[in-house]
């Protein structure tokens, strides 16, 4: 599967991409509503920053209870039931006169429920695309997350000027409920990938199981935090520019669309290894400027530019299911969606509590400047590894050892395990 067209042929593929759209949607509708709204009640650029990616950070409860049933629970119900969740919440948020830390119990709430959505999405993904598809499918939805965020913004930042915030949340809700039609009249019902009972038990051996590879950490951590903290450069963008976040989220997501564009459907497998580095490199050093505090126009080419970066978390992906068993792959990325989100909350509040203290663009420039020293620190431990003759481990018996018993030198599997499934 290597063109647009035999993708979007495969059964089922377009449904999930019109599901995961109508979410993203919005998500970033009632973000950029519920920032403002927080900013306006409060003139607190640390709640500001938290009322749109805090949620996030409930995403550890998830990571740590819930996400064994993103391989036991019946996809296309599972997919329903939380987007109705979601548009509930959404609209319990819009209720006039509720009180700012009943707004943020709501948040925490939707962010804990929502931890199963990533396993159980790009699980289903896994199941609809041939495995050597898993790689353009993943992108695709990446760039539909780009698209549809700058669409989003752009169009959530007028909805705010019309409707009010509160009116937008509701614009938001809706289209949650349209996702949740969608799945259930596009999407065939389908068994569990894996038997047996969820539990917060399953969920700890699960990660027990998938954090006992070194490499697979060192996966997750170059997952996690630099875009975790370059999102908290991200939730600054509300007090930086009041009257043109909007603008710099757009431009944002541009980025992240080019970028994923770019390695997902051009980029050749012999460049993958070479580029994963500079790419994530790129994601921080841009917002560096920021400590000059630049004017408007510059701030938008660095924002655009450093989001160009995001697409490093495909090369990334790819290597963490080239170490991943196919019966925990629902799980594994779970755990990276719930850590993703968790770290762009952890990198949220970082961000807010910082400009509380100085201001929103020294903050900006310290937070990027933190993801160049991580990205630098965690290089090591990312270099291709040469393939094992003997005692190599299988993943998921407690070691580290790809599925075909080493690691070829790009970091993929030997054929003829290669090919399996990957992700941004």
């Amino acid at each position: 599967m290597r063109t647009y067209r035999e993708l979007f042929a495969a059964p089922e593929f377009t449904p999930l991409f019109l599901t995961g759209t109508l979410q993203v949607a919005a998500q970033a509708v009632s973000g950029l509503a519920l920032g403002t709204l927080v900013y306006a009640a409060t003139g607190s650029p640390l709640l500001s920053a938290l009322s749109m990616f805090g949620p996030s950070l409930a995403q550890v409860v998830g990571a740590t209870v819930l996400l064994s049933a993103a391989d036991r629970v019946p996809p296309r119900a599972a997919t329903c039931a939380l987007a109705l969740f979601s548009a509930l919440g959404t609209a319990v948020q819009a209720v006039p006169g509720l009180p700012v830390p009943a707004v943020f119990a709501v948040l925490l709430v939707l962010g804990a429920t929502a931890s199963l959505g990533g396993g159980v999405r790009y699980g289903l993904l896994n199941e609809i695309v041939a495995r050597d598809g898993y790689l353009l499918g993943r992108s695709v939805l990446n760039m539909s997350t780009g698209a549809t965020q700058i669409c989003g913004y752009a169009v959530g930042g007028l909805l705010v000027t019309a409707l009010s915030p509160r009116g937008t949340l509701l614009t938001a809700a809706a289209l949650h409920l349209a996702a949740a039609a969608v799945a259930r009249l596009g999407l065939r019902r389908r068994p569990p990938r894996a038997a047996g009972r969820p539990s917060v038990a399953e969920t700890w051996r699960g990660n027990a199981r998938l954090w006992s590879s070194a490499p697979r950490r060192y996966v997750y951590l170059a997952l996690w935090v630099p875009n975790g903290l370059i999102v908290g450069c991200e939730s600054l963008f509300v007090p930086y520019a009041p009257g043109n976040a909007g603008l710099l989220l757009a431009c944002a997501a541009l980025g992240m669309l080019v970028g994923d564009t770019l390695a997902g459907r051009f980029l050749p497998p012999r460049w993958r290894e070479r580029l994963g580095a500079p790419l994530r490199l790129l994601l921080a050093a841009p917002y560096l400027v920021f400590a000059l505090q630049p004017a408007l126009p510059l701030a938008v080419a660095a924002v655009g530019l450093a989001s160009v970066g995001f697409s490093a978390g495909l090369l990334l992906q790819e290597r963490l299911m080239a170490l991943t068993p196919d019966e925990l792959s629902g799980h594994a990325l779970g755990l990276h969606s719930s850590g993703l989100l968790t770290m762009q909350g952890v990198g949220a509040a970082l961000a807010g509590a910082v400009a509380q203290l100085t201001s929103p663009a020294t903050a900006m420039a310290v937070m990027a400047a933190a993801s160049v020293a991580v990205t630098l620190a965690l290089a090591p431990g990312l270099r291709p590894e040469k393939p094992r003759s003997e005692g190599s481990e299988v993943p998921g018996t407690g070691g580290g050892g790809s599925k075909a018993g080493g690691l070829s030198p790009t970091g993929r599997t030997k054929a003829p395990a290669e090919g399996g499934a990957q992700e941004v």
